[in-house]
């Protein structure tokens, strides 16, 4: 019981930021997701090869998102990466109010309406970023909002490397 008791503890003191992704070193999952902007139009994997890219897992009703959302405004103005979005179970129309009265970071933002790539990304919170590197490998997880510090002694230094 003691043991038992340990171990409970120990998994509560865990921070889930810190947890590793499995996902780490590995292609990105396959998908062909319409795009929140234009829903007859699809990307795919494939097409997002090339360059180095954050996947931001975002929703209009994430309020850690809102948070965020300045943060990945100045990003995008400073054009340091491209940002995708990975607009996470959520409506359409409310993803567009969204993105049109809080500002548009994103080169484009795919819909996963039913949250089928999420869960092949093992998302279990938004917002939640990735960094992919050229050939479609996962670098980089970041579980929660990226924040100004995240940014400068996490992200940045790893796209300055493999760009």
């Amino acid at each position: 019981m003691v043991l038992l008791g340990v171990l409970l503890w120990n998994g509560l003191s865990l921070d889930p930021r810190k947890i590793p992704s499995p996902l780490i070193g590995k292609s990105l999952p396959a998908f062909s997701l319409a795009t929140v902007a234009d829903p007859a139009r699809r990307v795919s994997r494939d097409e997002l090869r090339g360059r180095v890219y954050l996947l931001n897992v975002w929703a209009s009703w994430c309020v850690a998102c809102r948070q965020e959302h300045p943060f990945l405004n100045e990003l995008a103005r400073n054009k340091t990466v491209s940002i995708i979005g990975l607009n996470y179970k959520d409506k359409r129309e409310d993803a567009l109010g969204w993105l049109g009265s809080l500002g548009n970071p994103y080169e484009l933002s795919l819909a996963d309406n039913d949250g089928r790539l999420g869960i092949d990304l093992g998302v279990y919170g938004v917002p939640e970023t990735f960094i992919i590197d050229k050939q479609g490998v996962i670098r980089y997880k970041q579980i929660g909002p990226i924040t100004p510090e995240a940014w400068d002694k996490k992200l940045l230094p790893l796209i300055k490397q493999i760009s």
